[in-house]
């Protein structure tokens, strides 16, 4: 094996547990906060309706996904499928929208670990503990997969079993009473507005499930990708949606949903509502919470890393994000997100969001990125369907093609409501995607280069 070579491989060594660890760790954030958010514009009952039809497109989108995945196993996931079926400027824009994904996602899990902290110890700057988490976890990252997914793994299960305790532990508190009081968007019942506010929370039931998709990017390090990757796909999917439905549902129903809807720790103060302030079953929420976030924040950087090394090794980045360190990951990669993370926590009070705080900010624009990625890795599925079908499918998409077109179909009813809800949002998602666009345009020679290269090394 040449130099080249070494210097550019990443090594297999995921197994299908360590996988699934990942597919949830990189979400299980998503159920411990940001989703109440969706509380505070559409009511609970109409929050409910935006999840069972956000549930039903990740469901469809994962079965579709995962015949990608398991047919073209590359770090950079989205970017390999959408480039190979529409060519580089195809690739361009899923690999643009995929790094806005999971470059915005975690400084908005960070600052929710400075809340978790905050609660227990008040005098804890949130943004300097936010700023902490970035520097512990991307040092994590950098010294090894194989470490950094056993990690992974172990705060994975964990965050799982904490949600169980926690629905368990607020169940005797729980009314569905409190749960439909004031449940539509408006004061008027189900009207006009409560269907607006059914489209607006879009990005919140979205953050149930964001960036399950990212377990693709360890492709490359996952020992017989072909078969580990449908387990943890399916199984992790499944159990996300179980702990959506449990823990809203819990969750509003144990007292005045209204005062959960626009903070950063809903189940900790959920929880406060049953068993008082200085209940153990309060402090251990807090503490074993963090460790759902914690998977989240550790998984995304991993995701991250991994899309921007697989795009500066395709030539769409500077090549220098490519370079792997002596524990065989991509350090510039891990670095380069991080710095942008922090910038942005950084940046909170000082930029005018319309009223918007910085975590529903960065959850829109992750959600942005996100749905862009969706649209396009199915419309690589079918692409390569008609194109490709000699293409060895390890698994086939089942119920083609009438599961993908209903992925396909909510996808674009969620980025025309995003779009109607969020310009602010929009605009600066579309320019930073422009900004992809023109680095991409000035730089065919490096992007020529790197082909050349790869082809000579493999």
């Amino acid at each position: 094996m040449s130099a080249s070579t070494t210097t550019n491989a990443l090594k297999p060594t995921l197994g299908p547990i360590q996988l699934w660890g990942i597919a949830v760790g990189l979400v299980i954030s998503g159920e411990y906060f940001g989703w109440s958010y969706g509380w505070g514009v559409a009511g609970t009952l109409g929050f409910l309706v935006t999840t069972v039809m956000i549930a039903t497109m990740y469901s469809c989108f994962i079965f579709s996904y995962t015949e990608l995945t398991t047919a073209i196993p590359h770090a950079g996931g989205p970017f390999a499928f959408s480039r190979r079926a529409f060519g580089e400027f195809g690739g361009m824009i899923a690999g643009m929208a995929t790094l806005i994904e999971f470059v915005f996602a975690p400084p908005a899990i960070a600052l929710a670990i400075g809340a978790y902290l905050n609660v227990q110890y008040p005098g804890l700057d949130p943004k300097l503990a936010a700023i902490g988490a970035y520097v512990v976890f991307m040092s994590l990252n950098i010294i090894g997969v194989k470490l950094a997914a056993m990690f992974e793994l172990l705060v994975t299960s964990l965050a799982v079993i904490e949600l169980l305790v926690f629905m368990g532990v607020v169940a005797p508190g729980f009314s569905m009473a409190n749960f439909v009081a004031n449940g539509w968007a408006g004061e008027d019942g189900f009207n006009g507005q409560a269907v607006a506010g059914i489209f607006a929370a879009i990005p919140f039931a979205i953050w149930f499930f964001l960036a399950i998709e990212g377990a693709a990017m360890a492709a490359e390090e996952t020992r017989d990708p072909r078969r580990t990757i449908p387990k943890a796909y399916v199984s992790g999917i499944i159990t996300l949606v179980i702990l959506a439905f449990g823990v809203m549902l819990m969750a509003g129903g144990v007292g005045d949903w209204r005062t959960l809807s626009d903070i950063n720790d809903p189940l900790p103060q959920a929880m406060k509502m049953v068993v008082g302030e200085n209940s153990r079953w309060m402090h251990m929420l807090v503490w074993i919470g963090l460790f759902g976030l914690i998977a989240s924040f550790h998984g995304i950087i991993l995701g991250y890393s991994r899309q921007f090394f697989a795009l500066a090794r395709a030539g769409y980045l500077p090549r220098g994000l490519a370079k792997l360190s002596r524990f065989r990951t991509p350090h510039r990669a891990i670095l380069a997100g991080g710095a942008i993370g922090i910038a942005a926590i950084l940046s909170d009070g000082h930029i005018d969001l319309q009223g918007m705080s910085l975590t529903a900010a960065m959850i829109t624009m992750a959600v942005f990125g996100a749905i862009v990625m969706y649209l396009m890795s199915l419309l690589s599925l079918f692409r390569l369907r008609r194109t490709e079908p000699e293409l060895e499918r390890w698994y086939r998409a089942p119920g083609y093609p009438v599961v993908p077109m209903i992925a396909l179909i909510l996808a674009l009813v969620c980025l025309v409501a995003m779009l109607w809800f969020n310009p602010m949002i929009a605009i600066l998602f579309v320019g930073l995607m422009i900004l992809g666009g023109i680095y991409f345009s000035l730089t065919k020679a490096q992007r020529q280069e790197a082909e050349d290269s790869l082809a000579v090394t493999s």
